[in-house]
């Protein structure tokens, strides 16, 4: 058992959204299902104060927004967006089509079909988080979608230039201001000025990630998304300052997000509570950092790195980071994390905002059965069959017909029979009258 040095005062687990939540979000969805873009229209003046003729910026207009921009940052984008796209792109390069020949005669095949159109979900309000354009737009892209429709909320009564910057370079065919449950009902139905897209990635705050999860079904969705977290496995090598640094820099995302430490040094444990004390007060994030230390910060002990992987993995930690003697030791003895981030050079921003990997992970301990967004969330893994053989078939169809029975599944084991008959000479008993099957052999 882990020896806790710093226990949390409560716990996120996987939960239901709040009540008041889900009821408000069901009632958008359901106004801008019957009423379109009035709807749309209605709810960005509640909720934003924001309304203009039309919600999709155009041209011109991303032109103008985009040549405001200080050369540095637009740099500074394409330098992110290129290593997205590299890491995107050996991900599209792995994944490959077939075909064989299972029996003679016999082929099947499997294709990765890219969905045909994309929507982007950029969040803004207190962390306008233009990273996510990069993580959902440039994936999108690189998998082949061929339209992409990305949105973002306005910032004080306009559109937020950095976010819409990144949208445009990422790639996006159609760029809204427009934010919340709205937003992402809109690009998931339709309305009379927004085609609707076939799946909808991206971030957002509680009342996005219902509207995707209530959604979801009838559009495709990246995933249900949480909090986000953080957990960082450390030995004795492990500098407990770096720790302290690395574990505010996720609290900071929100009240209730997981700053979780597993160390096999009480020295090191209990050095990172001491600096994480002696750094909230200075960090201009510090509330919103120090609500989430308190009450979901946790240091335990453990004996050995073995015991540590393993503890480390009942969390399912979206962002793991591994402060080992050798932190490659993790890649096997580890299973369930969103991402692993190895090594004290390497750090989950650099996830987050510049490396190439794709931030948009799993949380709330989805990570036991989930990866993060990627290249293949894009594309759809379909299937096809075709028998040149009539051998084949007829043998097929004779198979057919047993196994079918087997379930009692007669119309099933008939069309099977039709193909042994043809091509094998066999009898339909279940035919009553005149069936010309044709010499199939001929």
């Amino acid at each position: 058992m882990p020896v806790v040095l710093k226990s949390a005062a409560s716990k996120n687990t996987v939960r239901s959204s709040r009540p008041d939540v889900v009821d408000t979000v069901a009632e958008v969805i359901a106004d801008v299902r019957a009423h379109g873009d009035e709807a749309v229209r209605r709810y960005s003046m509640k909720f934003d104060a924001w309304d203009r003729a039309s919600y999709r910026l155009g041209p011109d207009e991303i032109r103008s927004i985009v040549s405001g921009v200080p050369t540095s940052v637009l740099e500074d984008l394409r330098f992110v967006q290129r290593q997205v796209q590299n890491f995107a792109q050996a991900q599209r390069d792995s994944v490959h089509d077939f075909e064989i020949e299972s029996l003679p005669g016999v082929y099947l095949g499997q294709r990765n079909i890219p969905v045909t159109a994309a929507g982007a979900y950029v969040p803004g309000g207190r962390y306008p988080l233009t990273a996510s354009a990069h993580m959902t737009i440039v994936t999108a892209k690189v998998a082949g979608v061929e339209r992409v429709a990305a949105t973002t909320p306005p910032n004080e009564g306009a559109p937020p230039p950095i976010s819409v910057t990144a949208m445009h370079l990422a790639g996006a065919e159609e760029i809204y201001v427009l934010g919340g449950v709205q937003a992402v009902a809109a690009l998931a139905l339709g309305t009379e000025t927004i085609d609707p897209v076939n799946m909808v990635a991206g971030p957002g705050n509680a009342y996005v990630a219902e509207a995707k999860r209530q959604l979801f079904g009838e559009v495709g969705i990246d995933l249900f998304a949480g909090p986000t977290e953080v957990l960082i496995v450390a030995d004795e090598t492990a500098d407990p300052f770096t720790i302290a640094v690395d574990l505010l820099s996720q609290a900071e995302h929100g009240p209730d997000s997981p700053a979780v430490l597993i160390t096999t040094s009480r020295e090191v444990g209990l050095g990172a509570i001491e600096h994480i004390d002696a750094l909230l007060p200075g960090l201009p994030t510090g509330r919103v950092a120090g609500a989430a230390w308190r009450d979901h910060g946790e240091v335990l002990l453990v004996e050995n790195q073995e015991e540590a992987f393993a503890l480390a993995d009942t969390y399912a930690s979206e962002h793991v980071q591994i402060f080992t003697a050798e932190p490659r030791d993790a890649l096997a003895g580890m299973r369930d994390y969103g991402a692993l981030f190895l090594g004290q050079d390497t750090c989950v921003p650099y996830g987050d905002k510049v490396i190439g990997t794709n931030h948009v992970l799993p949380t709330l301990g989805a990570a036991r059965y989930t990866g993060g967004l990627w290249v293949g969330k894009y594309l759809k893994t379909v299937t096809y069959q075709e028998i040149r053989d009539k051998d084949s078939s007829a043998m097929l169809g004779e198979l057919c017909g047993r196994a079918s029975r087997l379930e009692n599944f007669e119309g099933h084991a008939r069309s099977g029979d039709l193909r042994a008959a043809r091509h094998g000479g066999a009898a339909l008993p279940w035919a009553d009258h005149d069936v010309r099957l044709g010499d199939a052999r001929a």
